[in-house]
């Protein structure tokens, strides 16, 4: 069965502020490419996307955006306040819900690939395949993709 998906994977850290700091600028050019930047990716895709039999998006999100792991001491994620890039990823995790909602004929996910060692992270963290082993699972599905699911390489996130 033919599949055809987009993996959107736009993230940049922007400057590290604190959240009474950060300014509007400063927000802005992180949401350019984090979120405005899917959006406008996502939509240059879908006519594209829906000629394939089983369609799907990928947005590649962050713990960093979710609600309940920032405040788990147990997660790495509660060890970090970036306002910027924390925030434009819960924006991506819930814009990519609403897509998967009103968007029935394309499958949407997002994915969170954890701290993985990239120049990002400052090499911290699992292997570059240890964080694509989700988004690798859920473009290789086919008719069995789910959609409206926020996952990592262990399952479905708490959000």
């Amino acid at each position: 069965m033919e599949r055809r998906s987009t993996c959107n994977n736009a993230g940049i850290l922007g400057d590290v502020a604190a959240p009474e700091e950060m300014t509007v600028e400063q927000l802005r050019s992180v949401y350019e490419t984090n979120v405005f930047g899917v959006v406008r990716v996502t939509n240059a895709f879908l006519p594209v996307l829906r000629n394939a039999p089983v369609p799907s998006v990928i947005n590649v999100t962050s713990g960093l955006g979710s609600f309940t792991m920032i405040h788990d001491p147990e997660r790495v994620e509660s060890e970090y306040t970036l306002a910027a890039y924390g925030s434009s990823k819960t924006a991506v995790t819930m814009l990519t819900m609403l897509y998967a909602k009103r968007t029935t004929d394309v499958r949407f996910n997002a994915v969170d690939p954890g701290q993985t060692a990239t120049e990002f992270t400052g090499r911290l963290g699992h292997s570059v395949e240890e964080g694509a082993d989700a988004a690798v699972r859920l473009a290789t599905l086919g008719a069995q993709t789910p959609t409206g699911t926020v996952t990592d390489r262990d399952g479905v996130l708490p959000w």
